[in-house]
């Protein structure tokens, strides 16, 4: 019972202190390279010339991973019914296996569109 309690302040205090050390170190660094007269322009992550946006990357591997979990669950059903393939051995095999295959595809499709643009 007393488990369930600490988990939940555990975990958030993990993510607090994960957050503060990755800040506070920014700043420490970013101060150190002021002091020794650096521009400030390198603090500004700049964007390269024909990326692509981040919103259509993410939507495309979403798009992709769905696709491949869908025609999973399809093709999981044909080796069920068709040829009596177990459904325990049958759904999970197939849904990982599209699932990766959707983001591999989206990975390269992600690739030809940043060269494109």
């Amino acid at each position: 019972m007393g488990s369930e309690v600490i988990i939940l302040p555990v975990i958030f205090g993990v993510i607090f202190a994960i957050a503060y050390l990755y800040f506070s170190t920014r700043n420490k660094e970013r101060l150190a390279l002021i002091e020794k007269g650096a521009e400030a322009s390198i603090f500004v992550k700049g964007r390269r010339e024909g990326a692509a946006p981040f919103w259509k990357i993410v939507i495309l591997n979403i798009a992709l991973l769905l696709i491949g979990i869908g025609v999973a669950i399809f093709v999981g059903s044909i080796l069920v019914y068709s040829f009596g393939v177990e459904e325990g051995v049958a759904y999970p095999g197939t849904i990982f296996t599209l699932a990766g295959v959707g983001l591999l595809v989206g990975f390269t499709m992600t690739k030809r569109l940043e060269k494109e643009d």
